[in-house]
């Protein structure tokens, strides 16, 4: 969600860029992408500043339909989280605070330089910056960096986050946790800390990006002694410039400046620090949000996703509310994965009975129609260097499915009168929503009977979709979900959703039931091999993999339409977040 570094030998260079080559950028920056303005316009602030300011003060005012999955660092996995969880801590690399391409790369932040590599990319050294403070006042030490990137190992406790560090990190045992190995000598293998500012990482296999890593939330240090376990998303310890006033699950967040906060220390990450306050509401109708943005009584809708369609209407069709828009491209899918776990989902004939009944132009339409996003006929969006786009089952020629051959597909898998399942979506997410009810509509034509699910979005991949067990015994056969690359390359977008292996029966998935062994076969093809344009070729025919075997249903290539009221100044969009960078961000001064 998202640099290449030095390489020993030539044999090292080889198999480090086979392992993770990731191309900073992406979708290109529009002309004049670093330039910046004032007038309201049409993506005035795609890719460039509006309303440029240094000024700092008020109260940046933010809001949600629901709570993400957590605000602490080394248990979240929304891109909005990433997003705003810069302004309270830093990790050890940092996705640059800046317009366009240069917000895709990863800048030193609590690290002062980017990763040393050695062992051929299967040893990394980051050295910490001298002078940064926890709010407490407690210099930060490289310790403090290996417990966070520890404590986050463990899946049972926080179960959110991504799976690198799991699976890349050297002798990991099964099962570790800081919880139960409080002297942490489980990892001693993988990090070590020589000095209180330098920093070792030791890897399984090599991994040219791994500065990408660095960049995770959970590199961003922990004191231990203040750790609680799950309870530390109330008051993470703030290395940022803000830290946490208040936090209230069910109400929201406050955010005010920490004094603790050197700026000198941070020369590189592009944070502004503009707000004297922010403030974060849960829980908001997603209407409410959109129409106090239209009003001016919000700033930003926390989201980044754009707003709903029907207000995508209103302001497209009035000059004066168009111009405060930004239609914001991402490599971002969202889609229905077909739990192969239930029944009669276990048959490929079934699930290919699916895809062909499904509405292609519905879903779409339940996102705003092509300003939402294009028909996705296949996983990996065409924005991702490497990507190609294919299109197996017609889904643009028979963009409102094709009934015949789903009727064809269900006489195979021996249920020609058709059958039940559940599909599951984010209670306060109405495109998901919408999604559903096409998916009830769309498939009751060959007599596929769907029942809606909706789950809380904060617990939806711990407790209920995410957790193999429930989806399984609550028979989710159809699970909604939305997906954005990590960073812009295949293996940034793909592993974390098609890896059988990544998924753990605690709970916390990012893969809903992608399960198949050709298609982990083919992720360790593309792990060992050199070249660049043959290992995206074989990404690219794991792509094909999971639409061969009916894995999945691509729903939309995602936009966002977002609303950028004259409340805010120094916006921009940039290919890192794909939304507004909310780490420079401020409030309009009269």
């Amino acid at each position: 969600m998202k640099r290449w570094n030095r390489k020993a030998t030539v044999t090292a260079v080889a198999a480090a860029v086979a392992l993770g080559l990731v191309a900073c950028g992406g979708p290109k920056a529009t002309p004049g992408g670093s330039s910046s303005g004032t007038a309201a316009a049409p993506d005035a602030a795609l890719n460039k500043v509006f309303n440029p300011s240094d000024k700092k003060g008020g109260t940046l005012r933010m809001a949600v339909t629901s709570k993400w999955d957590s605000t602490d660092p080394g248990d979240t996995y929304y891109g909005m989280s990433w997003n705003i969880i810069r302004n309270y801590v830093r990790p050890l690399m940092t996705f640059k605070a800046a317009p366009g391409a240069e917000g895709a790369k990863p800048v030193p932040d609590l690290a002062e330089a980017p990763g040393v590599s050695s062992d051929g990319a299967k040893t990394w050294t980051y050295k910490i910056r001298k002078g940064v403070k926890f709010e407490d006042g407690t210099e930060v030490t490289s310790k403090d960096v290996k417990y966070a990137v520890a404590r986050s190992l463990d899946k049972a406790t926080l179960r959110s986050g991504p799976t690198y560090f799991n699976d890349f990190l050297l002798d990991v045992p099964k099962g570790f946790s800081v919880y139960k190995d409080k002297t942490l000598a489980g990892v001693a293998k993988a990090i070590e800390t020589p000095d209180d500012s330098t920093i070792v990482f030791h890897l399984n296999k090599p991994f040219a990006s791994f500065d990408y890593f660095a960049q995770l939330p959970s590199t961003a240090p922990v004191p231990q002694a203040k750790d609680d376990g799950t309870k530390y998303q109330e008051h993470p310890v703030s290395t940022g410039p803000y830290k946490f006033e208040s936090y209230n699950a069910d109400k929201g967040l406050t955010l005010i400046r920490n004094d603790q906060y050197d700026a000198k220390t941070d020369p590189e990450s592009g944070r502004k620090a503009l707000p004297d306050k922010i403030t974060v509401a849960f829980n908001v109708d997603g209407a409410d949000i959109d129409n106090r943005l239209l009003a001016g009584d919000l700033d930003v809708d926390v989201a980044g996703t754009g707003v709903l369609p029907a207000t995508q209407a209103k302001v497209l069709a009035d000059p004066k509310l168009k111009a405060h828009t930004d239609t914001v491209p991402a490599p971002r899918l969202n889609f229905t994965v077909l739990n192969s776990q239930v029944p009669p989902l276990d048959n490929i004939h079934c699930r290919k009975a699916v895809l062909y009944a499904s509405d292609h132009e519905g879903y779409q339409r339940a996102y705003g129609g092509p300003t939402g996003g294009d028909i996705a006929t296949n996983l990996m969006p065409p924005i991702i260097p490497g990507a190609k786009k294919f299109d197996d089952y017609g889904f643009e020629t028979d963009k409102n499915g094709n009934i015949e051959k789903a009727k064809d597909e269900l006489k195979q898998c021996g249920k020609p009168d058709g059958f039940a399942t559940n599909v599951s979506f984010r209670a306060d997410r109405g495109k998901e929503k919408a999604v559903a009810e096409m998916l009830q509509q769309s498939l009751k034509r060959v007599g596929i009977t769907v029942s809606t699910k909706p789950y809380p979005t904060g617990d939806y991949t711990t407790l209920f979709a995410g957790k193999p067990d429930f989806a399984k015994s609550h028979g989710l056969g159809l699970i909604i979900y939305s997906w954005g690359a990590d960073w812009s390359d295949p293996f940034g977008f793909l592993y974390q959703i098609v890896d059988s292996r990544s998924i753990r029966e605690t709970g916390g998935n990012t893969n809903l039931g992608i399960r198949i062994p050709e298609v982990d076969a083919l992720v360790d093809k593309a792990l060992a091999t050199t070249d660049e344009t043959a290992r995206n070729q074989i990404w690219v025919d794991v792509d094909k993999k999971v639409m061969e075997q009916a894995g999945a249903l691509p729903g939309v290539w995602g936009k966002g339409l977002l609303y950028r009221p004259d409340t805010i100044s120094n916006v921009f969009t940039n290919e890192g977040q794909n939304m507004y960078d909310y780490a420079a961000i401020g409030v309009a001064q009269k």
